[in-house]
Protein backbone atom coordinates (compact mmCIF):
# COMPACT_ATOMS: atom_id res chain seq x y z
CA UNK A 1 0.00 0.00 0.00
CA UNK A 2 2.83 2.45 1.39
CA UNK A 3 6.40 2.54 0.49
CA UNK A 4 8.71 5.00 2.10
CA UNK A 5 12.73 4.51 0.92
CA UNK A 6 14.81 7.25 2.72
CA UNK A 7 18.41 8.40 1.22
CA UNK A 8 20.88 10.72 1.79
CA UNK A 9 22.86 9.73 4.68
CA UNK A 10 26.58 9.52 4.99
CA UNK A 11 29.34 10.78 7.11
CA UNK A 12 29.81 14.43 7.77
CA UNK A 13 32.05 16.62 9.87
CA UNK A 14 30.52 18.37 13.23
CA UNK A 15 29.34 21.71 11.87
CA UNK A 16 28.53 20.51 8.38
CA UNK A 17 25.74 19.80 6.50
CA UNK A 18 23.59 17.37 4.90
CA UNK A 19 20.09 16.73 3.21
CA UNK A 20 17.99 13.39 3.71
CA UNK A 21 15.33 12.44 1.21
CA UNK A 22 12.34 10.22 1.31
CA UNK A 23 10.53 8.83 -1.65
CA UNK A 24 7.09 8.04 -1.01
CA UNK A 25 4.64 5.32 -3.50
CA UNK A 26 1.10 4.78 -2.58
CA UNK A 27 -2.10 6.19 -3.96
CA UNK A 28 -2.83 7.93 -1.33
CA UNK A 29 0.41 8.94 0.44
CA UNK A 30 0.13 12.73 -0.73
CA UNK A 31 -2.49 12.71 1.96
CA UNK A 32 -1.15 11.67 4.65
CA UNK A 33 1.07 13.26 7.06
CA UNK A 34 4.87 12.64 7.19
CA UNK A 35 7.54 13.10 9.45
CA UNK A 36 11.15 12.06 10.38
CA UNK A 37 12.56 10.12 13.38
CA UNK A 38 15.72 8.89 14.38
CA UNK A 39 17.59 6.26 16.74
CA UNK A 40 21.16 5.81 18.00
CA UNK A 41 22.61 3.10 19.15
CA UNK A 42 21.20 1.95 21.94
CA UNK A 43 18.50 4.73 22.41
CA UNK A 44 14.70 4.31 21.37
CA UNK A 45 13.92 5.47 18.18
CA UNK A 46 12.76 9.10 18.92
CA UNK A 47 11.04 12.09 16.89
CA UNK A 48 12.35 14.61 14.96
CA UNK A 49 10.52 16.76 12.72
CA UNK A 50 7.19 16.45 11.14
CA UNK A 51 5.28 17.97 8.19
CA UNK A 52 1.76 17.99 7.24
CA UNK A 53 0.15 16.79 3.96
CA UNK A 54 -0.49 20.35 2.15
CA UNK A 55 2.87 20.92 3.72
CA UNK A 56 2.07 24.41 5.53
CA UNK A 57 2.57 23.15 8.74
CA UNK A 58 5.48 21.51 10.48
CA UNK A 59 7.21 20.63 14.13
CA UNK A 60 10.31 20.34 15.30
CA UNK A 61 11.90 18.37 18.78
CA UNK A 62 13.46 20.99 20.86
CA UNK A 63 16.71 19.01 20.53
CA UNK A 64 16.88 20.20 16.80
CA UNK A 65 14.96 23.38 16.40
CA UNK A 66 16.92 25.98 14.55
CA UNK A 67 19.78 23.50 12.78
CA UNK A 68 16.82 21.34 10.75
CA UNK A 69 14.39 22.06 7.97
CA UNK A 70 11.65 19.48 7.13
CA UNK A 71 9.99 20.14 3.63
CA UNK A 72 7.35 18.31 1.02
CA UNK A 73 7.84 18.73 -2.98
CA UNK A 74 4.44 20.16 -4.78
CA UNK A 75 3.54 16.42 -5.51
CA UNK A 76 3.74 15.69 -1.85
CA UNK A 77 5.24 12.39 -2.04
CA UNK A 78 8.85 13.11 -1.41
CA UNK A 79 9.68 15.12 2.38
CA UNK A 80 13.46 16.09 3.13
CA UNK A 81 15.12 16.93 6.00
CA UNK A 82 17.81 19.57 5.73
CA UNK A 83 20.16 19.50 8.24
CA UNK A 84 22.79 22.19 9.55
CA UNK A 85 24.99 22.56 11.92
CA UNK A 86 25.53 19.06 12.71
CA UNK A 87 26.64 17.75 16.16
CA UNK A 88 27.68 14.24 16.69
CA UNK A 89 24.75 13.92 19.54
CA UNK A 90 22.71 13.83 15.52
CA UNK A 91 24.23 10.41 14.69
CA UNK A 92 21.92 8.17 14.56
CA UNK A 93 19.90 5.82 11.94
CA UNK A 94 17.44 8.36 10.52
CA UNK A 95 13.80 6.95 9.53
CA UNK A 96 10.76 8.51 7.67
CA UNK A 97 7.55 7.73 8.56
CA UNK A 98 3.96 8.35 7.43
CA UNK A 99 0.65 8.31 9.13
CA UNK A 100 -2.61 7.10 7.54
CA UNK A 101 -5.38 7.77 10.82
CA UNK A 102 -4.84 11.34 12.31
CA UNK A 103 -4.16 14.77 11.39
CA UNK A 104 -0.67 14.62 12.07
CA UNK A 105 2.29 12.61 12.62
CA UNK A 106 2.38 11.23 16.18
CA UNK A 107 5.49 12.01 18.65
CA UNK A 108 4.50 8.55 19.93
CA UNK A 109 6.28 5.79 17.66
CA UNK A 110 3.95 3.44 18.30
CA UNK A 111 1.00 5.54 16.50
CA UNK A 112 2.35 5.99 13.05
CA UNK A 113 1.54 2.97 10.89
CA UNK A 114 4.16 3.23 8.42
CA UNK A 115 8.37 3.79 8.17
CA UNK A 116 11.26 3.57 5.52
CA UNK A 117 14.06 1.04 6.02
CA UNK A 118 16.38 4.08 7.94
CA UNK A 119 19.22 5.78 6.30
CA UNK A 120 22.63 6.08 8.30
CA UNK A 121 23.74 9.71 9.51
CA UNK A 122 27.47 9.71 11.31
CA UNK A 123 28.55 12.98 12.33
CA UNK A 124 32.42 12.97 13.51
CA UNK A 125 35.56 14.10 12.94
Amino acid sequence: QVQLVESGGGLVQPGGSLKLSCAASGRTISQYPMGWFRQAPGNEREFVATINWSGDSTDYADSVKGRFTVSRDNAKTTMYLQMNSLKPEDTAVYYCAARSAGASISRLVRLNNYWGQGTQVTVSS
